[in-house]
């Protein structure tokens, strides 16, 4: 992320002269808040899409959950060096077990030729399109964060400093939508409330539908949009 904001901000013709925002979603939020702290005078702002913070502010069963199947997995991960995307895809089924079927069941009730239909194909497709996470970087996210809730609780370090949004005073924009059932907002709230120059929206949408649905733009990305414009330096 480092390198590509060095390259953002060399190029003028990019820029136009100004500094740039960072945005992150979801896992990309808690590195967006790593790069802004590291980088802070380089950027304008930064934003939280649906970011998780404090893995154990709801539910943190659920949490502990995920975090229980790194060590029967250790071996198999040890031999491929990285968690695929398919082990991914299988942890995010824990945190629903039934959500899968559902929404199977209900595309099997659309007419296949309808627009909706293609829309629900092409939604799984990016949804399933992701990458692997390399062997530490699954340890730390299933095992720190999952389950220790290194974040919230001070310990999460890059390059040996503190993850800290209390010192972040960049202006920051947390997006929290509140039927989220990946990230509960109660997790992402936290980030918000620990953030010094932090504002706050709760769109009536859930972890996807706020970057996918037909309210997603009248919800998330025209204020968005406005938001970013009154801050741009």
């Amino acid at each position: 992320l480092e390198m590509a904001l060095d390259h953002i901000v060399a190029d003028q013709d990019l820029t136009g002269g100004r500094r740039p925002f960072v945005l992150g979603y979801c896992m990309g939020g808690l590195l967006a808040l790593g790069l802004a702290q590291r980088r802070e005078k380089d950027l304008a702002g930064a934003v939280f899409m649906a970011t998780p913070w404090d893995f154990h502010a709801d539910e943190p069963e659920k949490s502990l959950l995920v975090a229980s199947t790194l060590p029967p997995m250790a071996t198999f991960l040890e031999m491929m060096g990285e968690l695929p995307v398919d082990g991914i895809q299988a942890l995010f089924a824990l945190l629903d077990p039934l959500l899968v079927l559902r929404k199977f069941l209900a595309f099997g009730h659309l007419n296949q030729k309808s627009q909706k239909a293609r829309d629900f194909v092409a939604l799984e497709d990016w949804l399933n399109d992701g990458v692997p996470l390399t062997l530490p970087v699954a340890r730390e996210c299933i095992g720190r964060w999952y389950g220790e809730n290194s974040t919230a609780r001070g310990s999460w370090r890059l390059a040996g400093r503190p993850v800290v949004p209390q010192s972040l005073t960049l202006p920051g924009l947390c997006i929290i939508p509140s039927q989220d059932r990946i990230v509960p907002p109660a997790s992402a709230q936290a980030l918000a409330a620990a953030l010094p120059n932090g504002k706050s929206m709760t769109p009536a949408t859930g972890h996807i539908g706020m970057v996918a649905s037909k309210r997603a733009v009248k919800t998330v990305w025209e204020p968005l949009g406005k938001w970013l414009s009154d801050h741009m330096v």
